[in-house]
């Protein structure tokens, strides 16, 4: 990704909201025909840096002005010395506005955009400029302009898309029939929802952010509630150590084992815990499973709780502020009882895996539960327990069923996946864009609940908490690298964390 974070900011566009951001500028006093040229001017410097003058470009352009984008892109490249040729969706007379005249500026003849033609100059081509189609597309892709993407897709060349590739949905990633297959994607003041979330992600491979001069002052009138999780937007609730405090004042993490074979997700979760800055950390463990538990543990203490009456005798302690249970625990009414205890504690709770599970037929009876709990909730389902736990929400779209699902619960719901989703009751939400696939083996999940919850054992909020421990997960996957166990995932904390000490930008 290529972008100065001062710059670009951590918002997340909708198309609506991209246009707003538009409009309000050229109300302000910025010619729509200035933002065009330079956002055009972005495209083209996109593809001076993959190749000389000379090299032979082909724009394919739409009606809109995403093709006006194009179309100042192939002027500009025409003027550095580039053979360009550009093709056109859909009829001239169709063009108005500022793509009409960034059209009327062309020096360069404009072909009808048949896709058998296209096909057959493609071989030779070092750059094809994807301009049909930007962030707004409502409508599948199908016909002529499918048969071209294919034929686009299936060429061995280098693709530059405007905006978005053609064919993702701007506000959903969803692929509209079908889509463009980009190396390279041009956005402009702000990345868009579609960027990050899959499969549009997927699809757009490098991401650049250009700025064409909108003020970053329109973001307080549109008030966007989607953010990348990136250090800004949880940098400052994320406690330091101080000199006169002692491993109390950051937190003691209380994290339920399972049975003795199953006892190894806790023991990830704890040690994660631990290591992501919580003082101290406790595994509770049934008495059947304290020696196991004992012969792996170190830092992190044990202590045996035997039942219900054992976890509510182990809260007795005020200095235990934060808890986990869900991995390795079982699924069971039980389990069901349990939960029920730890949102009546006060504390702050993480739900994940088993716990979760336990609620799949009485999902309501959990929420309400969350509802009247007096600490914050953080529930961590990947794509199984999330169907479980909201089938109601079954096809929607990632973020607006992490939104909804959050909303019916009362909880900061983190939805697992490539493209984690971070949900807040209130709407406010956070998409994920740093997870290596790596991290897609047995065990990942329980280190991330323990990181999160560490942070909360140290007072941080939960929306921010459960951002930052999927940042540092994301993290800590590349700095393990290739080859990762669950096991690997905490050691590697230690040098992000003390890169971001060093440079809070992460």
């Amino acid at each position: 990704m290529d972008e100065n974070p001062q710059e670009t900011g951590s918002e997340l566009l909708t198309p609506e909201e991209m246009g707003e951001a538009d409009r309000l500028t050229v109300d302000a006093g910025v010619p729509g025909p200035v933002l065009m040229e330079r956002a055009g001017g972005h495209v083209a410097e996109a593809v001076m840096r993959r190749c000389r003058a000379g090299s032979k470009i082909l724009i394919l352009s739409g009606p809109g002005n995403n093709g006006g984008d194009g179309f100042v892109a192939a002027r500009v490249l025409h003027e550095a010395g580039y053979r360009c040729q550009v093709f056109l969706a859909g009829e001239v007379d169709r063009l108005a506005g500022d793509a009409r005249l960034a059209f009327d500026a062309l020096p360069v003849a404009v072909s009808p955009l048949d896709p058998d033609l296209v096909a057959s100059v493609l071989p030779g081509a070092a750059v094809v400029v994807d301009a049909l189609f930007g962030a707004g597309l409502d409508r599948p892709l199908d016909g002529a302009v499918a048969q071209l993407i294919d034929a686009v897709n299936k060429a061995d060349v280098f693709v530059i898309s405007v905006d978005l590739p053609s064919g993702i949905n701007g506000e959903t990633g969803a692929v509209m029939g079908c889509a463009v297959e980009a190396k390279e994607t041009v956005t402009f003041f702000r990345f868009k929802l579609g960027h990050f979330l899959l499969p549009g992600r997927l699809a757009c491979g490098r991401l650049v952010c250009g700025q064409i001069g909108i003020d970053p002052a329109v973001l307080d009138k549109i008030a966007p509630s989607a953010f990348r999780n990136t250090p800004y937007l949880w940098r400052s609730a994320w406690p330091q150590p101080a000199l006169d405090g002692h491993k109390f004042t950051r937190g003691h993490a209380l994290v339920f084992s399972g049975g003795m074979t199953t006892s190894g997700a806790a023991r990830l979760a704890a040690g994660a815990a631990l290591r992501c800055g919580a003082g101290l950390v406790t595994l509770a463990a049934p008495p059947s499973a304290v020696m196991v538990n004992a012969a792996h543990l170190t830092a992190v203490m044990l202590t045996p709780v035997a039942g219900l009456a054992g976890i509510e005798a182990v809260l007795e302690d005020p200095r235990l502020n934060a808890a986990l249970i869900g991995p390795g625990y079982g699924v069971s009414p039980e389990t069901r009882q349990a939960v029920g205890i730890l949102l009546g504690s006060g504390r702050a709770v993480v739900l994940d895996a088993d716990a979760l599970t336990s609620f799949e037929t009485e999902p309501q009876a959990l929420f309400s539960r969350i509802r009247q709990a007096a600490g914050p909730v953080v529930l961590t389902p990947h794509g199984g327990e999330f169907r479980r736990l909201f089938p109601h929400l079954a096809g929607r779209d990632k973020l607006s069923a992490a939104r909804a699902a959050a909303a019916d619960s009362g909880a900061v719901v983190v939805y697992k996946g490539a493209d984690t989703v971070i949900a807040s009751p209130d709407g406010t939400a956070a998409i994920n864009g740093n997870a290596p696939a790596w991290l897609a083996t047995a065990g990942s999940g329980d280190v991330l609940a323990g990181i999160i919850c560490g942070l909360l054992a140290q007072r941080m909020p939960a929306f921010q908490a459960a951002s930052m421990g999927v940042w540092l997960h994301g993290a800590a996957g590349s700095a393990a690298g290739p080859g990762l166990i669950a096991e690997d995932i905490a050691p590697a904390l230690r040098p992000v964390l003390a890169r971001l000490v060093e440079n809070p930008e992460g």
